[in-house]
């Protein structure tokens, strides 16, 4: 195996706010500089100035490039990748991938497809319906890997898009908290508190959410639902909950940096989420040892919650199935935390200390340097294609 480093570019389209694939890159990156610096050379093109990056150290090369316009964009990464004598270029999702690639023509650059949401409903416009027939075209059976969030999610795009180029899952890190992973006190005394967390918009299904707890509260009357995140769809949710008579047991909860105090203070984890590719929130309310409720929807969920101890996941669009799950968690809140040591435990497995080392032996492997020069991390390094057993 040559003596050399392996230089990896990940690319950060342009985005709003620091949140699921800007804060993924960034743990994953950080960790990968700083356990495989014999054999990886991280850089991170971020084209937004987020304050969580811009002036903040990082372990990985930070490039700031902020641009006037699409045109400005292109000729931008065009720029930073032909003179950065990159090995691999990752970038995220379907469309800024094509876009990307065909702003590199002439240039002998290996992308990466970094799979993050749910490529079968993202087709919604012209324009990404002739990016993805570019994809699958022109620029797949040029990729050197599809990287993919989860199992379910990489089978389908392999079946929709088929292809010779290796698809390889790569779980995303679930984050540690500086405080403590509490198991909530039992609820006796006080409502049942059920909790969801992320982006206030369409996907997350806020909407099925409110009216499936509405319908629980004609069964039981002492529970309470916090809804935690910001987005553009949040006016149109307080208007629901006004039109449904829920004022006095929804509250709308802001913690942009962490959802740890609002997760340790709650019984039940519900996700209304018409789509995921994966669920970090999920992941994240196991790490306190939540019981989970959710839909089982494309992608992530069915992925995530393999046991019953871990939750409940209910057919898309069943209703009543998912308030017959709420009930049951109310109704069992106290005796169903004997299992929540079982989920701190099994969602440990996701964590960034062991899921970095998948990251690792994937992008090496796709530079064709199978074995690692680093050798604490190489016999626990498990990154194999979609459906290998």
């Amino acid at each position: 195996m040559p003596d050399r480093k392996t230089r990896v570019l990940y690319i950060v389209p342009p985005t709003r706010s620091f949140a699921g694939i800007e804060r993924v890159t960034d743990s994953i990156c950080s960790a990968l500089a700083i356990e495989y610096q014999i054999d990886l050379d991280v850089s991170v093109l971020y084209t937004s100035p987020f304050e969580q990056i811009v002036g903040q150290p990082r372990p990985y090369h930070v490039i700031l490039s902020f641009s006037d316009g699409r045109l400005d964009l292109l000729r931008r990464v065009r720029k930073t990748i032909a003179g950065g004598r990159f090995d691999l270029v990752v970038v995220p999702q379907v469309e800024a991938t094509a876009v990307f690639w065909l702003a590199c023509l002439g240039i002998r650059r290996r992308f990466i497809l970094y799979l993050h949401g749910n490529p079968r409903l993202e087709r919604r416009s012209f324009k990404a319906s002739a990016l993805f027939e570019a994809m699958r075209f022109l620029v797949l059976p040029r990729l050197a890997r599809v990287f993919g969030t989860s199992p379910r999610q990489l089978d389908a795009f392999r079946s929709d898009y088929p292809s010779k180029v290796e698809h390889v899952w790569v779980a995303n890190p679930v984050r540690s908290f500086d405080t403590p992973v509490p198991v909530p006190a039992p609820a006796i005394g006080r409502p049942v508190r059920f909790v969801t967390v992320g982006r206030f918009a369409y996907q997350k299904g806020y909407d099925i959410l409110l009216r499936a707890f509405a319908a629980f509260c004609e069964k039981r009357g002492d529970a309470e639902l916090a809804l935690v995140g910001y987005g553009e769809e949040e006016p149109a949710i307080r208007s629901l909950i006004d039109e449904l008579g829920l004022a006095g047991r929804v509250t709308i909860q802001h913690y942009p940096d962490s959802p740890a105090i609002p997760l340790s203070n709650s019984d039940v984890y519900l996700s209304g989420a018409r789509w995921e590719g994966w669920s970090l929130a999920i992941c994240e309310a196991l790490r306190f040892g939540l019981p989970v409720v959710a839909f089982d929807c494309e992608f992530g969920p069915s992925d995530i919650i393999v046991d019953d101890r871990l939750g409940r996941l209910v057919p898309l669009g069943d209703t009543a199935g998912f308030v017959k799950a709420m009930v049951h968690y109310h109704d069992h809140v106290v005796s169903e935390r004997r299992h929540a040591q079982y989920r701190i435990d099994y969602i440990d497995r996701f964590s960034l200390d062991k899921v970095v080392h998948a990251h690792a032996r994937a992008l090496l492997a796709a530079d064709g340097r199978v074995e690692t020069r680093t050798s604490a991390a190489a016999d626990s390094l498990r990154a194999e294609p979609a459906g290998a057993s």
